[in-house]
Formats: structure tokens, sequence, C-alpha cells
């Protein structure tokens, strides 16, 4: 049987190709399909069948354009609702593909439709030797259980517990576990690195797992949970119906500067894909960074929104190719087009530039013995609790499409995150915002801890 494993760095997520005489099976197709499409043709596959372990709400799939392309039947758990042709499984449901199975366990407790998938290739043997777990189990956690409109988190998070224990952990220790995500996703909080584990790693060193009563293991996974992004549900919904092909998009219209002038009068957004050290030197004002080298997709997401429609800045057409992708890959499909000949003809036709003072940690240590600036940090609550810079103020880059922290507009503002990429982009929406002096930390905590100054740990006031 063949198997392969597709993993989207920037998304944390992982989708699958499986085969056996011939005949495919997508598990959780990215909203890009050419790649398994690519695949399937160099080993002479057909693909006949993609499998969805639930609605995902992180990132947008490409399991309706891959059924069109390919003719391949959709599978998605019977609770999902989904109103695009497929077919829906429940516990026990074989799919056979060439003399391999998929058999499903529904698993309810991430979300209520999700299934893990069950992996026998006959020719190895009729044991099963590795499970597909969705968002249901990751390496080292498991999913988050505050996805549903119509259930609280702690009836999913029993749900998730039984699903657990009764159905994943029952299986032989030696079975190999396949998730849908790695670290950094936000569909758990804890996850290690590795891409795979099994069943008996995850039995003897994922914390969740270590928790043996319903109640505690309930408590656990309600308390604490990390940011749930406003676009989480609507990426749901757009998988429930299933998302166009990304052929279907209308082309990026080129704009020029003084029509780009006018655009951010009138409030919309302009956004810099471009390295945060040439975001720093010179850009249009207002503008708001995301560079392309970090998880930009899913930070575009969170802090402009889905119905966001910018105006990308970029350094060439392959940054502009790669941000419309990334964009469409999480639901932002409506851009509004690109500034024709970047931020060269933007200062070229006599427009002004602004610029991002940076400075580093040691500088910074002074600066604040001196009295001479506010310490802003912006990373997650976790990030915060394990180690933090004294008397620094805290609030998360998540919070800040609700509202930007309520610190003094003319304050001089130190900006930090773990290593800088999180803090150009709270620099950026804090200047946009009107503060008027803002400065990124080059290299944050981490680089702060590298020269072994002081930290302190502990929740933050009022949390």
């Amino acid at each position: 049987m063949y198997f392969e494993q597709f993993y989207l760095g920037c998304l944390a997520h992982a989708s699958y190709l499986l085969a056996s005489e011939g005949e495919a099976v997508v598990v959780d197709p990215q909203r890009d399909v050419e790649l398994y499409l690519a695949a399937a043709a160099e080993h002479g596959f057909a693909i006949r069948h993609i499998v969805e372990s639930h609605l995902h709400a992180d990132f947008v799939s490409g399991h309706k354009e891959l059924a069109a392309r390919t003719g391949a039947k959709i599978y998605i758990g019977a609770q999902a609702g989904a109103t695009f042709a497929h077919v829906p499984v429940r516990d026990g449901f074989e799919l056979k593909f060439g003399r391999a199975s998929l058999r499903v366990l529904e698993t309810p407790g991430h979300t209520l439709e999700s299934i893990c998938l069950v992996v026998t290739g006959e020719e190895k043997s009729l044991e099963p030797w590795a499970v597909l777990t969705g968002d249901t189990l990751f390496i080292g956690d498991v999913g988050r259980p505050d996805l549903s409109p119509r259930h609280t988190p702690a009836e999913l998070a029993g749900m998730l517990y039984d699903s657990l224990h009764n159905k994943l952990l029952a299986l032989p220790d030696h079975v190999l576990v396949y998730p849908a995500h790695g670290a950094g996703s936000l569909c758990g909080r804890n996850m290690r690195a590795e891409r795979s584990s099994t069943i008996g790693t995850e039995r003897l060193t994922n914390y969740a797992l270590q928790v043996k009563s319903r109640e505690e293991f309930v408590q656990q996974l309600t308390s604490n949970l990390p940011a749930r992004p406003e676009y989480f549900f609507k990426d749901a919904e757009m998988n429930r119906t299933g998302a166009a092909s990304l052929a279907e998009l209308p082309p990026l219209r080129a704009i020029a500067p003084a029509e780009l002038d006018a655009v951010l009068k009138q409030g919309e957004i302009a956004l810099d894909v471009r390295s945060g050290e040439d975001f720093a030197a010179g850009h249009v004002p207002g503008s708001v960074n995301i560079a392309l080298s970090g998880q930009f997709a899913s930070w575009a997401a969170t802090v402009l929104g889905l119905a966001a429609h910018p105006v990308l800045i970029a350094d060439s057409n392959s940054q502009l190719g790669e941000a419309r992708l990334r964009l469409a890959r999480v639901g932002i499909e409506a851009v509004g087009g690109y500034l024709e000949g970047g931020v060269s003809a933007w200062k070229e036709a006599g427009f002004t530039l602004a610029t991002i003072s940076e400075i580093g940690v040691k500088e910074l240590e002074e600066r604040m013995k001196s009295g001479e600036v506010q310490v802003l940090d912006v990373r997650r609550e976790p990030e915060w609790e394990a180690a933090h810079i004294e008397n620094a103020t805290w609030w998360p880059l998540d919070n800040f499409r609700v509202s930007p922290p309520e610190i003094d507009h003319d304050a001089r503002i130190a900006i930090h995150c773990k290593g800088g990429y999180r803090s150009m982009l709270a620099s950026s929406l804090l200047q946009r915002a009107g503060f008027t002096r803002v400065i990124n930390v080059i290299g944050g905590i981490d680089a702060w801890q590298q020269e072994k100054l002081p930290i302190v740990s502990g929740r933050p006031v009022g949390a």
C-alpha cells in the first residue's frame, strides 16, 4: 500500500494520500489540490475517494474541487450536515480501496462529526497498522472542545474523553498515529513537533491521556482555552457547503499609488507581505505587515477577518501569487488588488513612507531602567505564564481585532513577542490605530533569554 503525508507548514496542516492497486484516497485535503493530482499522476493512481475527518475550522478544504476534477466520492461524518454531494459515514463504516481499507470510528469531541480512520493494508496484515486521527488526537495533545455553536465546551470535552478512551486507546500500542495538525495549530495548545507517533507513545506521554477521571479531563480541557479566532466558524461553514474552485477567483487588479492613497483614506486595508525588516525601513503609512515568512494566513484571518478585501503590497509577482493563495486557503477571497510597482512606485509618485524603530534587547533593558519605554508583550497566555519581562504589559495579538491595548497613544512602547514576527505585526496595527511611538524589539523574548536577562513567570493580572 502507498502512503504519503503532505505537510503544509504555514497552517501546520497534514493531509494524506493512500493507494492500493491503483485506487487512491485523499484525506483532509488542503484547498489547492494540484499536489494530490500530481502525486497520483506520477504513480499511476486514480483518486476515487476523499475523506474529511471533520468540518475544518482553521482552513478551507479542497474536497469539492478535488471531487469535481476526479469524479471521486466525498465521505464525511453523518453529523456534519454537509450540503455538498457526499456519503455520510458512521461507526464501523468500511471504505475498501484495492487490497486496503479505512474503518471509521466516530469520535465526537473536537466537533460532533469528528471521525478517525483505522488503516488496514491486507498485503501487510489483517491487523490495523495506522490511524488517521484528524483533530481528535494530536501528537502530545488533543483537539480543543469549543468549536460547536450548539454544545458547551464541557459537553464536548466529555464526548472527547469517551472517544479517546473507548475508541482510540482500544487500539493496539503499535498502531501509528497520524493527525491532521502539528505544532503551531490553534486546534490544540500543546502539540509536539513530530509528524507522527504511536498509540502506545501517546498513551504514555500525552498529558491529556494521563488524566484518568472524566471530570478532571473536562476541567483541564476547558480551563484557559486559547483564544478562538472569529474566522473559525466561518471556515467551518464554507467547508460544510464546499468552497469554490481556486480557478474561479477573479484575477488581482493593479492599483496605482494615487488610487491606493484614496482607498486608504476611506478606511480600506493595505497588507504588506514583505519581511518585517523591509517594512520597518519604509512602508505605506497605515499599512499592516504580515510577512509571508511566518503563519501568514492564520494571522491575516485572525486580525483582518474573512470579510476584509486588502490591497496587497509586495516586492514581486511571486510574493503576490503566494499571498493570494495563502489568503484563499483560510477563506479571504475578495482581495482588493495590489499596489502596482510596490513601495518603490509609492515613493516615486511623491507619497511619503512611514518607518518603525527597532531596538535590541540590551538597549531595551537600558531604556527600561531609565523609564524611557513601556514594554508590551503580545504573545499568547501560556507563553506569558512560562516567562515574561517584569513590569511588561500583556495584550495578546489575538485580541487586537477586538481592541488595541489600553495604553497612551503618545507613550513610547517597545513591543515584543517570541522572535519578532508577531511584534512587527502588532507594531503595524498600533501605528495604524494612531500610536505614534512604537518600537519593535528585535529577537523578542528568545533574544532576551539568550542574553540571560531577568524574567519572571505567572499568570497575567486579572486572567
